[in-house]
């Protein structure tokens, strides 16, 4: 069976005791070597656990289906029933993917864990590998991280040489490392195997979905860095320990970005459902020029509803409370933009942004989002009308008419400028 520790719940105000961490070299207090990640417990339960066999693949599934682990890297869906969906004695090669394609603009985590915990991914890796049968792996980087693959390369070296990885391994799995070129729009799941195929990192039409016919058109689990760097605790802590921590349907640690007008901007794990306020109170020393300053809060990342700081101080941070509010949770990239910054400058920046970065391959998308940043750069320039402000509100529209989720990502920022922040947009109109 799978170990448990004793249940420890976090204080009044959601914050994790110190035993409640996974990630304790988050800002690489200790160099990252595979000594020190043994040290600190890292790979301790492996043999114990690979050794069970097809019983033990059976028991680690329905642990994380009972974990309801919910994905890190914004979409939110639940890791154990992803992993069900994988046939099974089939006969077929299976892969694992870890998507660390991180470009979702004020999100600042996954690169934390390869650069200064590249090991707890490596093991989470390898549980993950063995219970899907999956024997080769990919770990797909953003290609502007270029010191984080020498980390994760590194790591990687080390676990072959220990013989954690490859053929002499328990379990033999073979890590690869394939750096992406950059394109926001990669980090959508089958873009991302497209572009490791050598192909352009353009989505596919699901289904067929990755699970049945994923790289190389195998059965394929996809799955975020922090996802999987987080599965080694939820086995070998149990799930009293992960349940213990969160909110209902939202259980466990997670890692949160805090930047913008910040005093001490951060990136650092806490309880799912500990409320925006609190983090940037007790972890960013509070928003610069306090909280009368503030002007707005992104919660997620750029793709995601700004919120007012009125509603976004007591806000949860999971999937449900936010969803409640009209916004996401998204890769928990929280923004704190301030009074003297221009709602509708931010807005224009992100819509430039997203017609950058559309693949094209939609028409709703390739002509919408361009659409969207050329009528924001014309309200800026105060040159914009009414009928401007109209043209916009259709534009959001194109929200699921797409084959993947930018189009309605490059929506969010318009849609808040249209609703809690219209005073921003009707300033800046002419007659």
């Amino acid at each position: 069976m799978l170990s448990t520790f004793a249940a420890k719940s976090f204080g009044q105000r959601g914050y994790l005791a110190a035993a409640d961490h996974i990630f304790t070299n988050l800002y690489g207090q200790k160099t990252p070597t595979i000594e020190n990640a043994k040290k600190a417990g890292d790979f301790k339960s492996l043999g114990a656990i690979l050794a069970g066999g097809d019983n033990m693949r059976d028991e680690i599934l329905n642990t994380m289906q009972k974990a309801g682990q919910r994905g890190r890297g914004g979409a939110g869906f639940d890791t154990g029933a992803k992993w069900s969906f994988l046939p099974r004695d089939d006969g077929k090669q299976h892969y694992l993917v870890v998507n660390a394609d991180e470009g979702e603009p004020g999100t600042s985590k996954d690169r934390y864990i390869l650069r200064n915990e590249p090991y707890k991914l490596i093991e989470g890796m390898i549980y993950s590998a063995f219970t899907i049968k999956a024997t080769q792996a990919y770990i797909y980087i953003r290609g502007e991280f270029k010191e984080e693959q020498r980390a994760m390369q590194k790591a990687i070296d080390e676990a072959y040489k220990a013989g954690l990885l490859g053929p002499r391994a328990q379990y033999p799995l073979d890590v690869h490392i394939h750096s992406g070129a950059g394109a926001y729009v990669c980090g959508e799941e089958t873009a991302l195997l497209n572009s490791i195929e050598g192909k352009p990192g353009k989505p596919r039409h699901k289904p067929p979905y990755p699970a049945t016919q994923g790289l190389f058109m195998k059965p394929t689990i996809i799955n975020n860095v922090e996802t999987i760097a987080q599965v080694p605790a939820i086995l070998t802590r149990g799930l009293e320990w992960w349940t213990s921590l969160g909110t209902p349907a939202n259980h466990g640690t997670k890692l949160y970005t805090i930047s913008g007008a910040v005093n001490k901007p951060c990136t650092v794990e806490d309880a799912m459902g500990v409320t925006i306020g609190e983090l940037i109170d007790e972890h960013a020393g509070g928003p610069t020029g306090g909280w009368e300053n503030v002007q707005a809060i992104i919660p997620g990342g750029s793709s995601t509803l700004a919120l007012t700081p009125e509603e976004a101080r007591t806000a949860k941070m999971d999937f449900d409370s936010l969803r409640e509010l009209g916004t996401e949770m998204g890769t928990g990239g929280i923004i704190v933009i301030p009074k003297d910054v221009d709602f509708v400058d931010v807005t224009a920046r992100m819509a430039r942004f997203y017609a950058v970065e559309s693949c094209g391959q939609c028409q709703p998308c390739k002509l919408g989002t361009h659409q969207m940043a050329t009528t924001m750069a014309k309200i800026k320039a105060g040159t914009a009308t009414q009928k401007d402000a109209d043209r916009l509100k259709r534009l959001t529209k194109i929200h699921g008419l797409t084959i993947c989720a930018l189009a309605g990502a490059a929506c969010q920022p318009i849609k808040g400028l249209l609703g809690p922040f219209r005073e921003s947009l009707d300033s800046k109109l002419v007659e």
